[in-house]
Order: C-alpha cells, then sequence, then structure tokens
C-alpha cells in the first residue's frame, strides 16, 4: 500500500488549522478502515451484517419485548372471578415407580396460578401422591381396563392436559395413554407432553401429526430420540436453531420447546429462545415444574385473545413464559441452597419468581 503525503496546513504563529486537523483525522479513520476490509474483508464485512441486523426480528431477538406480551396475557387477580376460571388442569401420569414427577407438575401448576389440579395416575400410585399434598384432585384410574372413559368425562371441564411425568412405560398404560391423547385431539383440548409421553410420541408420531394445540417438551435425548424417529436421521449438532425448526415442521408445526442451556422455542414458523438466567445444578423434577407451569399459561394465553398476544402464537407466549419462569425458580433456589438445590426448593420460590418476572 503507498505512502501518501499531505501538506501541512498553518495559521499564524506554526499552529496547525484546526479544520485541517479534523479532516486529517477523517482520512485517517477512512484509510484504517480500508486496510481492515482489505485484510479481513469478508470476516469484518459479516460482523458488521450482523451487528446491524440483530433487531430485525424483535419477538425473536428482543426477549423483554416477548415477556412483555407474557405480562399481557397474565390475568389480573379479582374477587368477582370464581373458581375455576384461572385454570383447570390435568395431569395424566403416576406408577408405581415415579410419583414425584406428577406431584411436581400438578403443584406447580397450582402455585404458578391455577384453581384446579388433577392428577389421573395408577392406582398404587394414588395414595403416595395424595400423602404429598391435600391440594391435588387425584384419580386412580390410570391402569384401569376403563381408563380412557374414566379421564375422558374429566375433558370437558379441563382446560390444559400434561401427558407423561412418572408414566413410565408399562404397555397397559401407555395403551390408555394413546386413547386419552386421541380423545383429548379429538376434543380440542391443548396437551404438554414431556417425560414418557415423549417417548410414546417418538414410537407414534401420528398421534400429534398436524396437532397445533400439542406442545412437546423434550430434554436433549428425548429430542435426539424424536428427530431420529421423524426425520429418519440424526440430529445436526452444529445447527440447533435448525434441527428444532425441522422437527416442529416435520411434525406439522407442533410447538416444540427444547430444554437445554438456553430453551428453543419454535412453532416451526420461527425460533424464540430463552436465555433467562438459571443455574448449573441439574436435578431430577425440573422439568415437571416446567410442564405444570406451562399447563396454565397455555389456558391464559388462549384465553387472552390475539389482541392482547398482539398477533404472536399464544403457545410461543405461553412456552416462553414458563421457560423464563423455571430457569427464575432454579436461579433464586441456587441462591440460597448452591449444591443441595432440589426440585422441592424450586417450587417454594415459584411465588416470588413470578412476581419478579410478571408483575414488577
Amino acid at each position: 500500500m503507498g505512502v501518501r503525503c499531505v501538506a501541512i496546513r498553518t495559521c499564524g504563529r506554526g499552529k496547525i488549522d484546526p479544520g485541517f486537523r479534523m479532516a486529517a483525522a477523517g482520512v485517517a479513520v477512512v484509510a484504517l478502515l480500508s486496510a481492515a476490509l482489505a485484510l479481513y474483508g469478508p470476516p469484518l464485512d459479516a460482523v458488521l451484517q450482523r451487528t446491524f441486523s440483530l433487531h430485525k426480528e424483535p419477538l425473536e431477538k428482543d426477549m423483554e419485548s416477548t415477556l412483555q406480551l407474557v405480562r399481557n396475557i397474565i390475568p389480573a387477580l379479582s374477587a368477582e372471578k370464581h373458581k375455576g376460571q384461572h385454570g383447570r388442569i390435568g395431569v395424566v401420569g403416576g406408577c408405581q415407580e415415579y410419583t414425584g414427577a406428577p406431584y411436581f407438575a400438578a403443584i406447580s401448576a397450582l402455585k404458578v396460578g391455577a384453581d384446579l389440579s388433577h392428577v389421573f395416575c395408577a392406582r398404587e400410585a394414588a395414595p403416595v401422591i395424595k400423602s404429598y399434598s391435600p391440594e391435588l384432585i387425584v384419580h386412580p384410574v390410570l391402569d384401569s381396563p376403563s381408563a380412557v372413559e374414566e379421564v375422558e368425562k374429566w375433558l370437558p371441564r379441563l382446560h390444559t392436559l400434561v401427558v407423561g411425568p412418572g408414566l413410565g412405560r408399562d404397555g397397559l398404560l401407555l395403551d390408555n395413554v394413546k386413547g386419552v391423547l386421541e380423545a383429548s385431539r379429538a376434543r380440542g383440548v391443548p396437551v404438554i407432553i414431556d417425560a414418557d409421553g415423549l417417548w410414546l410420541i417418538a414410537q407414534q408420531p401420528a398421534l400429534v401429526q398436524g396437532y397445533q394445540k400439542a406442545i412437546l417438551t423434550p430434554n436433549h435425548m428425548e429430542f435426539s430420540r424424536l428427530y431420529e424417529a421423524v426425520l429418519r436421521g440424526p440430529v445436526d449438532s452444529s445447527d440447533p436453531r435448525g434441527s428444532v425448526l425441522k422437527l416442529s415442521q416435520a411434525l406439522g408445526n407442533v410447538t416444540v420447546v427444547q430444554k437445554g442451556a438456553h430453551d428453543l422455542i419454535t412453532d416451526g414458523q420461527q425460533v424464540l429462545e430463552c436465555s433467562q438466567e438459571g443455574s448449573s445444578r441439574r436435578c431430577g423434577g425440573q422439568g415437571d415444574l416446567l410442564s405444570g407451569a406451562l399447563g396454565v399459561m397455555v389456558h391464559w394465553a388462549l384465553l387472552a385473545g390475539p389482541d392482547k398476544a398482539n398477533g404472536s402464537n399464544p403457545l410461543l407466549l405461553a412456552a416462553m413464559g414458563a421457560c423464563s419462569l423455571t430457569r427464575q425458580c432454579n436461579h433464586q433456589a441456587f441462591q440460597k441452597h448452591g449444591r443441595s438445590t432440589t426440585t422441592t426448593d424450586m417450587i417454594a420460590e415459584v411465588g416470588a419468581a413470578f412476581s419478579r418476572l410478571f408483575e414488577t
């Protein structure tokens, strides 16, 4: 690169003209930028493009804007309302081995703001789940020959179903849950599917294919199993956003919440990322808290209507709200308990976390 000589203009007593000084500074900046572009052109150009395109899609990029929409769908507390309006949630799951998961999901739904929380579980699990809390309505029907009919008669009274916590993989239970999912879909009841409910979906994706009131909440392993079952190939680990988008699209734009370091949420059209601070502590039950919270927020989002959602997909807003709340509970509990944090500690933080995120 050649060297350019510039004559220096002075004004009285040998001082450099201020105007010239500014012009020279401008020339220097241009020269430096030119050199940088010449040496690092493509990468620098890519950086600039990314910098100036950060806010092209506010809903996708700006988590705070999305949380404001979540606040819009949360119903105000009022003495004029009656029991049941803020949510009647059903949890389908619970067997002899797994009683904690359905309890965590159902009690979380109550803590978030549902009025009534039902658990449809196997007979042996019912006394144990009842012993955890007198506030849950427990139905010991899931392993009976008439399980589908027993759950179906409650569907007109329920706003959402959370399917899978503590379900296990017993053939009879899975067959009954298949019937419950079919009955729920026929009635248009929103369903959140987690844990071994996702194992069932991996075996029979047609149960949710094209049902846009279904939300799947897989963790890392569950996501890989679902992806391979539906798309007949391994997950592209280099493109997590693209992978979650493809799975949703392949299922007919079913909402998918992929839990991880950052939760990825998609309806097959856009991908939201929940980056709310949590903690490095991982223990069983956190996903159950998320599914219970999501059951409530889906009802609120659908009840609020399109005006309060500002045209956004209500299920995406519900998922962002539930993911943010779960992470905030995790963060607050970890601040108090550190390595010994459990899901019980997190559930104790629901009230304060909800207030911090959505009411301040």
